[in-house]
């Protein structure tokens, strides 16, 4: 895709779609300890800019912005950028509590530290609640505490399920935490609030549909 030639546009798109989720991969398993919580690729005719949103930006950078010169040293080699046609920045995502992937990182760690898991949910939702989301959902399932497999669903506030609005309401991640009896599957929800002030890129800026606003008669 940075040859230059002249490419199918159907094949580009899947390029595209192939690149965002080769990278997304790896910046999951590397900056997981970061709060890594998404990647934006903004590409310019002969510059490609990756954006990583995580809640510990400084740690992301490194010592003397060593690590992400790393990063894009890998990504350089894997999809054969040219030096200088790549460039990769970090961004502080504002508000974490309202960030699903950082929440659900958040509950692995708790439960790979031992913590049970209906305390570790419960301190989960109370943080999401407290930081203005709408509402919010906390599935774990596998091998809990017995040999038998179950889930254990948790849930708090408003949460819609189907229909447009979920794809732009409802921030979803889920994780895989290698415990000591198996695999545990974490998925988080979290029903975010709308922006009506439109400061804020990582919230929508559009009502619900079904929102009724009700204005006082003047007298």
């Amino acid at each position: 895709e940075n040859s230059g030639r002249r490419i199918n546009k159907k094949h580009k798109f899947v390029a595209d779609g192939i690149f965002y989720a080769e990278l997304n991969a790896l910046l999951t398993t590397e900056l997981a300890e970061e709060g890594y919580s998404g990647v934006e690729v903004r590409t310019a005719p002969n510059k490609t800019n990756i954006i990583i949103k995580a809640t510990r930006t400084k740690n992301v950078l490194g010592d003397k912005a060593r690590r992400i010169h790393e990063l894009t040293a890998v990504i350089e080699k894997r999809f054969n950028f040219r030096p200088e046609q790549i460039s990769l920045f970090a961004e502080r995502v504002d508000n974490r509590a309202l960030c699903a992937t950082a929440q659900a990182e958040s509950l692995r760690y708790k439960l790979l530290g031992g913590l049970a898991v209906r305390r570790a949910c419960y301190g989960v939702m109370r943080f999401i609640m407290e930081g203005g989301a709408k509402g919010c959902e906390v599935i774990v399932s596998g091998k809990i505490r017995a040999q038998r497999a179950k889930a254990m669903k948790f849930r708090d506030g408003y949460m819609i399920k189907s229909g447009q609005p979920v794809l732009t309401f409802v921030d979803t991640a889920v994780r895989h935490v290698k415990m000591k009896q198996g695999v545990l599957g974490i998925k988080v929800a979290i029903m975010l609030p709308h922006d009506s002030s439109s400061q804020s890129s990582s919230l929508p800026s559009q009502p619900q549909a079904d929102t009724v606003t009700i204005i006082e008669p003047k007298e």
